[in-house]
């Protein structure tokens, strides 16, 4: 994918996975990844936005996934290194990690100053799957009702709050 998942695109992948998870009894069962690496999907997606899962995150980009074969090999591959990273760090992998421990692991990760030749596959894979998580739950109802995102409706008046003017003014170079 070249840019963000356009909002018809996203929801006509939201519309499939709810429809898969029908079918399934209720449960979605993973297309193009494994139970495991499903699992930590889940996991990552939660810890990247906390309630991701109320957005079918997961779900969204497994199903992206088996559609196409190079995002899934983005998710299998990043998924195994992460798991092989933390069971030479912390001898268990990223579900069966401790929270502490998969957090310590993804503060290395979330920043480019940290790339090394080792972490270089992490890194990238970890800013891949934020990314991706970000665009799945704010395309979501879920992530669309947490902004409050009223829809493209004309305003009779706009008023920006005092604190955000307050705030802008005392950064300006003019003040």
């Amino acid at each position: 994918m070249a840019g963000p998942v356009s909002l018809e695109a996203a929801q006509h992948v939201h519309e499939a996975a709810a429809a898969a998870a029908t079918t399934a009894g209720g449960l979605y069962k993973p297309k193009a990844l494994t139970q495991h690496e499903f699992e930590t999907l889940k996991t990552l997606c939660e810890i990247i936005v906390p309630g991701a899962s109320k957005g079918s995150s997961a779900e969204f980009i497994d199903l992206l996934s088996s559609q196409n074969p190079e995002m899934a090999a983005i998710y299998t591959g990043g998924i195994a290194w992460l798991d092989e990273e933390m069971k030479r760090q912390y001898h268990a992998d990223f579900l069966t990690a401790k929270g502490e421990q998969r957090t310590e692991m993804l503060d290395k990760l979330a920043y480019r100053k940290n790339m090394t030749a080792e972490l270089g596959p992490g890194i990238r894979f970890f800013d891949w799957a934020r990314r991706m998580t970000v665009d799945a739950y704010y395309t979501s109802a879920a992530g669309i009702k947490d902004v409050g995102y009223m829809g493209n409706r004309a305003l009779k008046e706009f008023k920006v709050p005092q604190e955000a003017i307050d705030y802008a003014v005392k950064r300006s170079p003019f003040a």
